[in-house]
Formats: C-alpha cells, structure tokens, sequence
C-alpha cells in the first residue's frame, strides 16, 4: 500500500525487454530485491539493485494497462517505497493497481498555483466524485470539477517542484487510480441494483 506521496523523482537509467532500470537516490536507503515500488503509480517489484539503480520488471498486464510502456531513458518518473506498518499516513489509500491511462487535457496557470485538467477513460471516469481522491501517477490529489470523461485538480507549487508532473504537457499520458473505497462502494451498490447480490444471500439461506 502506498499513499500517494511521493519520495523523489528517479529517472529512467535503460530499458531491457521487460527490464526497466531506475536511477534513484532516496528510495535506495533501505531498498532491497523483492520490496515494493511504486513507478509512476504503479507497483511494480524490485528485481536488483546496482549502485545507483534498482531493476524492476514489467509484465505484459502492466504495460498493457500502464504508461510503463511508453517510459524511454532519460524520462522522469514519480517514486514511493510502500508504506511501513509503523509508518505516518498522509495522502490517501493508493494500491499501486491501475485503473487506466489517462491524458493531460488541459494546464491554466492561476498565479502560483496551477489548475490541471484531465480526461479519463470510462473505467476510471465512473468512479470520480467532487472532493474525492485520486491518484495521478501516483501523486494523491484532490477531484476538482468533474464534468463527463474529464475532471481537474489544483496544484500546489510544492507538488509541481518535487514530482514528475514538472515535465508533463497537454496531451501527455498519466496513469490513474481511483480511489480504492469508491470503488468498492461502486461495485457494491451496482450489485444490489442488479439484484446480484440479493440472489446471493437467498441462495445461501435456502430460499433460492
């Protein structure tokens, strides 16, 4: 589990067939083959490490489902370690599990903040609510004007200075992953709407 706060941001060393090598500096403090890592908002597994770049690899599913994909050497990329039991909560409950690729729709500057607009495909679109939580590559924000496929979010000059967002123009891909407990309540209530699940506990009480 991650929360949406990012530790630094690494770049892009090289890339192998499903190998994809990490220049980092924070996150290799206490990194070890096997850990957690979130890449962008993905979660992906530490293969090995090697001085100043950890080695992760990437299944079809996560290139098929991420911007993983479309990362080249020299690309600037979000990292966070998963969050240690002990650890302080600070943004939301970010899985690291994609929903979606999403695009950069639009970036109004407003003195300096900034407002950033999104357009999100239907499997993520569904799930976005005003004030609700979302994670952009990996960065925990906060749903501003959601209208259809696309939604906004006000960005501190925090966020832009110490994240990949630095680099990201109109019409650049980002991953998103909405938040998990509205997901939840979403598949819930659409299986009680369906009648699903009220079959279900007929079923299980004899009654069907």
């Amino acid at each position: 589990m991650f929360t949406g706060l990012i530790e630094e941001v690494g770049a892009v060393a090289r890339r192998s067939g499903a190998d994809v090598a990490i220049i980092a500096k924070v996150v290799l403090d206490d990194l070890k083959p096997g850990d957690s890592i979130a890449i962008n908002g993905a979660c992906l597994t530490v293969a090995a490490i090697h001085g100043d770049t950890f080695v992760v690899q990437t299944s079809p599913e996560s290139l098929e489902r991420t911007t993983l994909g479309r990362l080249r050497p020299g690309d600037a990329v979000n990292l966070e370690r998963a969050m240690p039991a002990g650890g302080r909560f600070g943004g939301h409950f970010v899985l690291g599990h994609v929903d979606g690729v999403g695009r950069v729709a639009g970036i109004e500057r407003q003195g300096e903040f900034s407002l950033w607009r999104f357009q999100a495909p239907p499997d993520v679109a569904r799930y976005i609510v005003p004030k609700g939580s979302i994670a952009v590559d990996g960065i925990s924000l906060t749903v501003l004007e959601p209208a259809g496929d696309t939604f906004g979010v006000a960005v501190i000059p925090t966020t832009i200075a110490q994240t990949a967002l630095a680099s990201k123009r109109t019409g650049d891909y980002v991953n998103l992953e909405a938040d998990v407990i509205g997901k939840h309540i979403y598949h819930y209530l659409s299986n009680i709407s369906s009648g699903s699940i009220t079959r279900g506990l007929l079923r299980r009480q004899g009654f069907a």
